[in-house]
């Protein structure tokens, strides 16, 4: 039968996501010697990148999956959990019937960063700083935009434009196809990956994690959100 979703068959290893950058970086981990949850971890940062739009380091990663080593169906909830002062009174407070669906007072918990940490840490076999390599990269030296981030900007504009960070790095739109870096990201990352050097491949994914929950990822969170009149701390 004939069909546009043509059948792909390999004998070495397959990896898909929503965007081609993604999936060769997993790809290019599976070569490199890497294992399938090395390559999952690696494509979904770069995802972070090059979809921000759908994904994003405040994002959430709720998985299911295999481990052969434990031969058995595993769930990964990476879901972020809402703020302890985000209450039905808190909201009532604030003038609203039901919580927002943007802005501070939507923020939860991010989930996905430390979501992808606990995957690696527990199944793969990389080093954190290999496994962000590929989308620092992505992030520090530029990566096409696609239509999905061009829409998204003309839809949000408006919001985006109270956000002095976010203003700077999306308006004006840049154009379908045009080379886009985000900078401050892979500075981020960058940092994360610095304070995290050390020790053996767990305990630098450990402190990777500190540095975001409890360090100087969590502090700029605190102070935007304090100045925004949100509820996450």
């Amino acid at each position: 039968m004939f069909t546009t979703r043509p059948e792909l068959r390999g004998t070495f290893g397959m990896v898909a996501s929503t965007h081609w950058l993604a999936s060769q970086s997993g790809m290019a981990v599976l070569e490199r010697g890497g294992n399938a949850f090395d390559a999952a971890v690696a494509t979904g940062f770069v995802l972070q990148v090059v979809e921000p739009h759908l994904n994003g380091p405040g994002g959430e990663v709720p998985a299911v999956f295999y481990s052969v080593e434990r031969d058995e169906a595993l769930v990964l909830c990476g879901q972020g959990v809402a703020p302890a002062a985000a209450t039905i009174e808190r909201f009532h407070e604030l003038g609203h019937d039901l919580v927002p669906g943007t802005g501070v007072l939507a923020a939860c918990v991010p989930g996905s960063f430390g979501a992808w940490l606990l995957l690696l840490r527990e199944f793969g076999t990389w080093r954190l700083e290999d496994v962000l390599g590929f989308a620092i990269g992505y992030a520090e030296h530029g990566f096409p935009l696609v239509q999905g981030i061009r829409t998204t900007i003309d839809r949000t504009a408006e919001l985006l434009a109270t956000w002095p960070a976010s203003r700077d790095l999306y308006l004006p739109a840049p154009e379908v196809g045009a080379l886009f870096r985000n900078r401050a990201l892979a500075a981020t990352y960058r940092q994360i990956v610095e304070e995290s050097r050390g020790g053996s491949r767990e305990e630098a994914i450990e402190r990777a994690a500190s540095a975001f929950y409890q360090g100087f990822v969590a502090e700029e969170i605190d102070r935007f959100v304090a100045a925004e009149g949100g509820l996450l701390t």
